[in-house]
């Protein structure tokens, strides 16, 4: 299996003869063989020429940066080499039509919505008393049935998000990564911090696996497509950011992992420092590796493979196979 790479220091990526070279302004220099590298992330600020572009694109390796508010800033994405016209057809044909498309963005709420439920009763089994909560999320999922309209779906999205928060506090047990709002770019507070980046990979980790298939991102659904930005991975993120991240997040703060040493001021918000983006990702990736079992196929599959998998209904959904249904998590 490829691997991830992860940069954090500022410096300079090159070519050099059939292999990567970083060189930190700190001096450091690390070659990184290319054979096995799947994707790179770029945490620091680092300057590369078109040669190690050329390089990485013949390689077929995805490059993810971040800015210094550890948020998503952008993506190489060397020419799909699994393109297809066919299916970009099937996805534009989908998107214009506005009852297909609605189709589509429903279901994605509908899989966020129900494993946001699945969250909640697991943690409701545990004596976090979520019954009042459970009960108005379920009602929100009732009247997505009859929504017509994205717009609208959006907003009962929105609505279960804002109950689904408020129930943090009663799942983390620490006292300093208590939540009070959701804010971003900057986060300004330490919980906030956690989400934004871990969103953030969830986002990435979607977008390299379409990569894999003959899916377009630029083509979403849900989120408005306009060929500037990627969307599709928005889209299919809805599912995972719950099902992978949030509770990656929990586990990470309760468990005494992450503390405020993990994190700094900066820009006039509060960001993870090294330190703590290394422990997060160190779980974050075996967590994607942990498997569950995955009905469908009635075997165990990686939690990396689950949005590959997912990927591919959506695909069949497309060419008219067979109807997308989101994935729910069974705990």
């Amino acid at each position: 299996m490829k691997e991830s790479i992860y940069i954090f220091s500022n410096g300079r990526l090159k070519r050099k003869d059939n292999t990567l070279f970083f060189e930190s302004n700190e001096g450091a220099k690390k070659f990184i063989p290319v054979e096995n590298i799947k994707e790179i992330y770029a945490f620091g600020e680092f300057e590369i020429n078109t040669k190690a572009l050329n390089f990485l694109a013949q390689k077929e390796i995805i490059l993810h940066y971040f800015n210094y508010y550890d948020y998503y800033a952008g993506t190489f994405y060397p020419r799909e080499h699994y393109n297809s016209g066919y299916m970009i057809l099937k996805q534009v044909q989908a998107y214009e039509d506005a009852n297909k498309r609605l189709f589509l963005a429903k279901k994605f709420i509908e899989g966020a919505i129900k494993n946001t439920l699945k969250v909640l009763k697991y943690y409701n089994r545990r004596k976090r008393n979520f019954d009042d909560k459970i009960l108005s999320i379920s009602k929100l999922y009732e009247e997505l049935k009859e929504v017509e309209d994205i717009e609208k779906s959006m907003r009962i999205e929105g609505a279960v998000k804002e109950i689904y928060y408020n129930s943090f506090n009663k799942i983390i047990v620490q006292d300093d990564f208590k939540f009070t709002k959701r804010t971003r770019k900057p986060p300004k507070d330490y919980l906030n911090a956690i989400i934004s980046f871990v969103n953030s990979l969830i986002y990435t980790y979607v977008l390299s696996e379409i990569y894999q298939t003959h899916l377009d991102p630029r083509i979403g659904f849900l989120h408005t497509t306009n060929f500037r930005r990627f969307s599709l991975n928005l889209d299919i993120a809805e599912i995972f950011k719950i099902v992978i991240g949030d509770r990656l997040i929990f586990y990470l703060i309760n468990h005494g992992i992450l503390t405020k040493k993990c994190f700094e001021k900066n820009f006039g918000g509060i960001i993870l420092n090294n330190d703590g983006r290394k422990k997060v990702l160190e779980k974050m990736e075996k967590r994607l590796k942990e498997t569950v079992k995955y009905k469908k196929l009635k075997k165990h599959v990686s939690y990396r493979r689950l949005i590959r998998l997912e990927l591919y209904k959506l695909e069949k959904h497309l060419i008219g196979e067979q109807e997308y249904e989101p994935f729910t998590m069974e705990w």
